[in-house]
């Protein structure tokens, strides 16, 4: 019986990666890269982009990419397919009735959904952020040479203690306008630095001020200085002004907790994106197991539509949960809802229908 077990979970396993990898080849690599490639056709042309460079630079790194963010869709879509097939041949009916229970069936499925979830975990949070590194330096240089981003009302601790202010900063010339830098011990005022305007000096790798005032405290006594111009180094860079939604997408897991860390302590408004980041990179990998939860019981009754109803229902599961995510992400970057629930929430609802489909799957 242990011996006939094994075949089974080898035989399940084996469609279930085979299906897997080929759905991920055909909608993950082939129908994306003619799209896209469809696309930016005029561009290539204009542009003159070298095809190594399109090849190797770009669609190399842009596959992992596309194919790890949809991967929980491949995975259901998968399992709703080779299941109902099974299911239509009898042949879950036949384990079923040869004494193999439902909850011993599903152990080859959360096997190798256990199996994809720690591939995309991996890919997502270790190989990815390299390669979308290469990718979106391809993108800058040939698709995005107007590419420029507009910021208002920046506040940021540097250190403990000191704070900076930018009314306005336009990340592609690096220039800001209505500057201020304080200085705090303990309740105390030690200097305020403001100024019209400020540009960073990428040769001299330093900022400089136009019509400057610096105000220093020393107990009651004040004393001010004006300055025409300004040239000096301070303890920020334009990173911590404008960093883009690009740049955490090259970060790896650690680098990603440790820069969120630091974005903390200087109270980043960005931060509910970066903390969305996170948990994403986490949730996304778990849904697998949660959607072929789902997959399972839905596709293993022989239903008199067959495998075509099943990928109907599977399809609109599949576009449900994407909707869900986008909602969820976007209450969670506009309207100010708890980031580790907008991420995870689309799995707890989906896990909870995955515990009413399993409770009505056949026994």
């Amino acid at each position: 019986m242990k011996f006939k077990l094994y075949l089974l979970d080898r035989y399940i396993i084996k469609k279930f990666l085979g299906t897997f990898f080929y759905a991920v080849l055909l909608f993950g690599v082939i129908l994306p890269v003619i799209f896209d490639l469809t696309e930016k056709m005029d561009d290539i042309i204009e542009k003159e982009i070298p095809i190594t460079e399109l090849m190797f630079d770009y669609y190399l790194n842009f596959i992992p990419y596309f194919a790890n963010l949809f991967t929980p869709i491949f995975a259901f879509i998968s399992v709703v397919f080779f299941t109902s097939r099974m299911a239509n041949q009898t042949e879950i009916v036949a384990i079923l009735s040869s004494g193999v229970s439902f909850r011993r069936l599903l152990r080859p499925f959360m096997l190798s959904a256990l199996v994809v979830a720690m591939f995309s975990f991996v890919l997502g949070s270790f190989i990815i952020p390299p390669a979308n590194e290469r990718r979106l330096t391809f993108e800058y240089k040939y698709m995005k040479f107007n590419w420029n981003r507009h910021f208002s009302n920046l506040h940021r601790q540097i250190t403990p203690g000191t704070f900076v202010y930018l009314e306005s900063y336009t990340q592609n010339t690096g220039t800001g306008f209505r500057f201020t830098q304080e200085k705090f011990n303990g309740q105390k005022m030690e200097y305020k630095i403001s100024s019209d305007y400020i540009r960073w000096d990428s040769i001299a790798m330093q900022w400089s001020l136009d019509n400057v005032v610096v105000r220093s405290f020393k107990g009651k006594k004040e004393s001010i200085r004006k300055l025409a111009k300004l040239d000096t180094m301070m303890q920020f860079s334009p990173r911590d002004f404008a960093l883009a939604d690009d740049d955490v997408e090259m970060m790896n897991f650690f680098e990603l907790s440790t820069f969120i860390d630091r974005e903390r302590s200087k109270g980043s408004e960005f931060i509910d994106y970066y903390l969305l980041e996170k948990h994403r990179r986490m949730a996304n990998p778990f849904s697998n197991i949660i959607l072929t939860l789902i997959a399972v019981p839905l596709a293993g009754r022989k239903v008199r539509g067959g495998v075509g109803l099943h990928i109907g229902i599977g399809i609109g599961i599949s576009f449900s949960y994407i909707m869900l995510m986008q909602i969820s992400s976007v209450f969670a970057t506009e309207g100010g809802m708890n980031p580790a629930i907008a991420a995870w929430i689309p799995n707890v609802l989906y896990f909870l229908l995955a515990l009413w489909l399993l409770k009505k799957a056949p026994k």
